[in-house]
């Protein structure tokens, strides 16, 4: 599941790079970072919920 995580983020970003995507905060394509941002946290959450 982190795996397809991982992917779908990146295709976001590289969505936004191409084209913005238009949501509230992602207007511009130097926005990408925001996107960047959420996915570390993201994944920060799950490792510590993660049980081991």
């Amino acid at each position: 599941m982190s795996k397809l995580f991982s992917v779908l983020f990146i295709v976001l970003m590289g969505a936004q790079i191409c084209r913005p995507i238009g949501w509230p905060g992602l207007r511009r394509r130097s926005d990408f970072w925001k996107i960047a941002v959420f996915a570390f946290v993201v994944f920060g959450i799950v490792a510590l919920i993660r049980p081991e």
